[in-house]
Parts: structure tokens; sequence; C-alpha cells
């Protein structure tokens, strides 16, 4: 699975590289760091993409801090090395194999759904920094396994594992970290980035909004879901994420 973020497969899969997703999560990731008065001054994005979650931070926290970006694939670092600026950097590499980079906060952004051993790859990163924002789907739900959604999530976005909240926080602490927080996020793509980003391709654009729309149709019954019991949400309607602070 790993040759598809080499040879460009993902790419076709994913033209964007999910750069679409990138405003709604990096407020969720900016809230994290400030409802723990976290005050990073180096920040490193394993598995950045497109660069685009890191920029936004870098923006989001007005410069103050210097962020480095890794990716293993040349067609995620072809894009993100175009958002290079000063304090902003981009770099096509394994970061396990960096032996003396070390950061004050580590963001793993939908990254350990496509790792086949994760456990081996946590583990690695550990060292790197003391805290780690975390973001991992929840892919499992009772709505997601009866319309048999899981196969699509490996076969359109490469997802190996699948998570629910409680074995996403049981797999950390298994390797080690100890968990600080964690919240619940909900996918909110602004209707306006949709259209610029993908005006250009009428199919895509057109896929790219029926996407949208269905995940309004799901948000009503899982947000009032939500409001009730949060667990239950994530469980039988499903589409939440998992927002963790560790170190």
């Amino acid at each position: 699975m790993r040759d598809q973020y080499l040879s460009g497969e993902y790419l076709v899969k994913n033209p964007r590289w999910h750069a679409d997703e990138s405003p709604w999560k990096v407020k969720y990731v900016l809230q994290m760091i400030a409802r723990n008065k976290l005050a990073p001054t180096t920040i490193c994005d394993v598995g950045c993409g497109a660069g685009e979650v890191l920029r936004l931070v870098h923006e989001g926290l007005q410069g103050r801090c210097s962020c480095w970006g890794y990716d293993i694939s040349p067609q995620a670092f072809a894009r993100a090395h175009r958002l290079s600026r000063e304090r902003l950097q981009f770099k096509l590499a394994d970061i396990r194999q960096e032996k003396d980079a070390h950061f004050d906060l580590l963001l793993l952004m939908d990254v350990l759904e496509h790792v086949e051993d994760y456990f081996t790859f946590l583990r690695d990163l550990r060292p790197k920094a003391e805290y780690k924002i975390i973001h991992i789907p929840l892919d499992l739900s009772v709505r997601t396994v009866l319309l048999g959604k899981l196969c699509d999530f490996r076969a359109a976005c490469g997802h190996l594992h699948h998570f629910t909240k409680e074995v996403a926080l049981e797999m950390l602490g298994d390797v080690g970290y100890e968990v600080i927080d964690y919240a619940y996020t909900w996918q909110a793509n602004n209707l306006r980035y949709v259209w610029n980003e993908n005006r250009q391709n009428p199919l895509r654009l057109a896929r790219r909004v029926a996407g949208f729309v269905a995940r309004a149709i799901v948000a009503l019954p899982s947000h009032v879901l939500f409001a009730i019991h949060e667990d239950w949400a994530a469980r039988l309607v499903g589409h939440w994420r998992l927002l963790v602070l560790a170190r």
C-alpha cells in the first residue's frame, strides 16, 4: 500500500490531496493548542501531504513558530514545496530517519489509518517531540458497517485500519503515549473553497458538491444525537473524527 504514495496512484484518486479539508482541521488544532496553553516554537507535520494544514497553522500562530512538513510522496512534496517561505519548510523524507530531528509539537493529521504498522510508527515518533496532536478518522460506526462503507474508505482513501474513539485511545496508551486531552471533530468543508478548488473540472466539482450535500444530510441527525450523547453519535451515525493531544 505504501507504493501508491510513491507512484502517484494516490494523487490520481485524490487530486487535491485533501487540501480542501485543511481549514476546518486547523480550526480544531488551534483550539487544542490554545485550550491546553501550549506555546510551541517548533512544529513538525508528519505526512504533511499538500502542506495546507501546516501553512494555515503557521498563519494561525502569526508566524511565531518554525514549521517543517515531512512526506514520503514526491507528488505531495511537489505541491507542498510551493508553499515554502521563511520559517515554513517542507522535506521529502521519512521523519523517522532524521536522527537529530526534534520539535516541540508533532502533528499527525489523518496519517495512522494509512500506515501498515502504526504501532511501530508511533513508537518511533515518540522521541521526536514532547507533544503530539493526532487526528484520527472514526470510520467504524453502525451506519458505515451496515452500508458497507469500510471497503470504500480503503479503495478511495487508502484506509488500512478503522477506529472507534475507544480503540484509538487504547491504542495510544498501548504504545506508551499519555493522552492529555481529546475532542471530537466534524468535517465542515467550506462550499466556496470546494468551488474555487474544483471549478476547472466540472466532473470533480460535481462529485465534491455531492459529497458536500451528503455530509449535510448526515450532519443533522448526527448533530442532534451528538447533543444528547457524543459517543452514541460517533458509534451509530459516524462521520466524526478524533483529535488527541498526547505526549
